[in-house]
């Protein structure tokens, strides 16, 4: 068998900075040391050393040098760390020099992560839970990654997997002893005790409300109503940014606009939504249709009301009976005075989306109902479709 390429990369993030982490994995890190920074340092030390050209010699940088020798790894093979300085010209010719050194090449995107995987060193949920925690974006996103990496989902699934294991045996043994009747029945009562627990646990893992995937994926919100209720300004508003175009011109938003906000350490995606109403040329019903789509798989409507036009148009019977997943709003208050503003309830509110009237009353009314979703995080939960659906299947 040929031994496998030894994988370098910029670990740190792309740009200008004070500095930046080159690893390497696999059978040639130490040889590179040796040629690129000798002496090669003790196990798992840093060391000061100048990095050089293996093909001219030429210094490079000054660097912190560590060695990790495999097993004792991350990857479990052997690796190197070259903390150089950041800048753009001394990262770009370290890892000239070393792609330049024969048996190593730069590493595809996950390769580290893979050779972890491979070795053992890291189960398909920590791999996950890895990828989520880099793109983590909110502190609940960053928890509940951290605890999938440091292996809360595995134990859960390893216990469940041990406690089959079992089960498996203790069938094989009534099948191998049916000619003993007694040996036979208690081996098969005995499996159907140990599955019992397991079963429940499985239904129990799986109704969870997607609270998992609400975390990584984002609590979704739709605006939603009639042409000029005020959607896009609301958009705007609670974005603190121009995202959407404002007109008083009617189906003036015609595709799905979204923004990504932090409410409360949460990820929330709010998206602004085509007005709905008897369409104007198929442009426009297709924004409608689209609007639909997102209404149905929203975990949160906010359904725009204008405060100051008697007749404007109340949310559809569909929405209407989900009253758990939506929230009106009286919007352009500042259109209205006194005893004419709808008075607040759990299920509306009264906001101006141009004065700014009430949108701190908004944003903790999302974040409690995203809180609420969500559940208790210390709790390990789903989230990747996938593991849903071999759960399903395994079920």
């Amino acid at each position: 068998m040929h031994a496998s390429p030894t994988i370098f990369a910029l670990s740190s993030g792309q740009g200008r900075a004070g500095v930046a982490v080159i690893r390497l994995s696999g059978p040639a890190a130490g040889p590179v040391l040796d040629r690129m920074a000798a002496p090669r340092p003790r196990p798992r030390y840093a060391a000061f050393r100048r990095v050089t050209d293996p093909r001219t010699a030429e210094v490079l940088d000054q660097a912190l040098v560590l060695w990790f020798p495999g097993p004792a790894s991350e990857t479990g093979e052997d690796m190197a760390e070259l903390q150089v300085h950041g800048g753009r010209a001394v990262v770009q010719g370290v890892l000239g020099a070393l792609a330049s050194i024969s048996g190593c090449r730069l590493a595809q995107p996950g390769e580290f992560a893979r050779r972890a995987f491979e070795n053992g060193k890291l189960d398909l949920t920590g791999v996950e839970g890895l990828a989520d925690l880099i793109d983590a974006e909110t502190a609940a996103q960053r928890r509940q990654a951290l605890r999938q990496a440091e292996g809360a989902l595995y134990q859960i699934y390893e216990n469940w997997r041990r406690g089959l294991i079992a089960a498996m045996a203790l069938t094989e043994a009534a099948i191998d002893f049916s000619d003993e009747p007694d040996v036979a029945a208690d081996a098969l009562g005995k499996a159907q005790r140990e599955i019992a627990p397991i079963a429940q646990a499985i239904t129990a893992h799986l109704d969870d409300d997607h609270r998992g995937e609400l975390v990584r994926d984002g609590f979704q919100v739709v605006l939603a109503g009639a042409p000029n209720v005020g959607k896009s300004s609301l958009l705007n508003a609670l974005a603190r940014r121009d995202v959407a175009i404002v007109s008083d011109e009617p189906g003036t938003t015609r595709d799905v606009i979204e923004v990504k906000l932090e409410l409360q350490g949460l990820a929330v995606v709010l998206s602004d939504t085509a007005g709905i109403r008897a369409a104007v040329g198929k442009v426009e019903e297709e924004g409608i249709k689209r609007t639909w789509q997102r209404l149905r798989a929203a975990d949160l409507v906010l359904w725009l009301v204008d405060a100051s036009d008697p007749n404007s148009y109340p949310p559809p019977a569909e929405l209407a009976g989900r009253a758990d997943r939506l929230l009106i709003l009286f919007n352009k208050a500042d259109l209205i005075y006194g005893s004419a503003l709808p008075p607040p309830s759990e299920d509306a509110l009264t906001i101006s989306a141009f004065k700014g009237f009430g949108l701190d009353a908004l944003i903790q009314h999302q974040a409690a109902r995203a809180a609420a979703r969500v559940g208790e995080e210390e709790a390990p939960a789903l989230t990747q479709a996938r593991h849903r659906q071999q759960l399903l299947r395994g079920r």
